[in-house]
C-alpha cells in the first residue's frame, strides 16, 4: 500500500497558537492510520518575504512548495482575522499554484477568539478551488478558542471530534482520482 501524506499549513505566527494546536490534533488523528505520514508546516519556521512574482524562489519558498507538493492532502489552518484568513497564510498561498495543489485534497480549519464566522472558510475554499484542489465538504470553525483548549490540548469534545473527523476525511479522500471518462 502506498503511503498517504497529510500536511497542515498553519497560518498563525502566535507562539501559543490555537490554530496550530487544532492542526496538530487533526494530524495526530490522521497518523493513527496505517501508511500515513504527517507534516506540520509551521510558517513561523519559514523565511517567506512578501510574494514577488519577479523574484525566483526567495527565502524558504522552495522548501515550502516542495513540502506542499509532496502532500496528498493539506489542511489550511488559519486564525479568523477580520472575517478572513491571516496575511501570513495568504502570503504562503501566493507562492503556490497548480503544481502544488492540482488534484490535492484540502481540508479547511479556522479558529476564532470570539464568535463563529464562516468567511475565512469560504475565502479559503475559493482559493483552493482556484488552484485545482479538491476541498472536502467537512470543515471546522472553532469559536471562543480560549475556552476550548487547556494546557495545549483541545478539551472541548465536540470540537475535538470535528477536528478528528477532518483528519480522518483527509486520509480517506487523499487518493481520490477523477473518473477518466470526464478527462476525455
Amino acid at each position: 500500500m502506498d503511503t498517504v501524506r497529510v500536511a497542515a499549513l498553519v497560518g498563525s505566527l502566535r507562539e501559543t497558537s490555537y490554530t496550530r494546536l487544532a492542526c496538530e490534533h487533526a494530524l495526530d488523528t490522521a497518523a493513527d492510520y496505517d501508511h500515513v505520514e504527517t507534516d506540520l508546516i509551521d510558517l513561523r519556521a519559514f523565511d517567506l518575504p512578501p510574494y514577488n512574482h519577479d523574484q525566483d524562489a526567495p527565502g524558504d519558498s522552495a522548501d515550502l512548495l516542495a513540502r506542499i507538493e509532496r502532500a496528498d492532502a493539506v489542511i489550511l489552518g488559519t486564525p479568523n482575522y477580520h472575517a478572513s484568513y491571516s496575511g501570513v497564510l495568504k502570503n504562503a498561498l501566493d507562492y503556490c499554484g497548480f503544481d502544488e495543489f492540482d488534484e490535492t485534497t484540502v481540508g479547511l480549519l479556522t479558529v476564532a477568539g470570539g464568535g463563529y464566522s464562516s468567511s475565512p472558510l469560504d475565502h479559503l475554499r475559493i482559493v483552493a478551488r482556484a488552484v485545482g484542489a479538491w476541498v472536502v465538504p467537512h470543515q471546522v470553525a472553532i469559536q471562543n478558542a480560549s475556552s476550548r483548549f487547556e494546557d495545549g490540548v483541545l478539551t472541548d469534545q465536540q470540537y475535538a471530534d470535528r477536528v478528528a473527523k477532518l483528519g480522518e476525511q483527509l486520509v480517506a479522500y487523499a487518493a481520490i482520482e477523477p473518473d477518466e471518462r470526464v478527462r476525455e
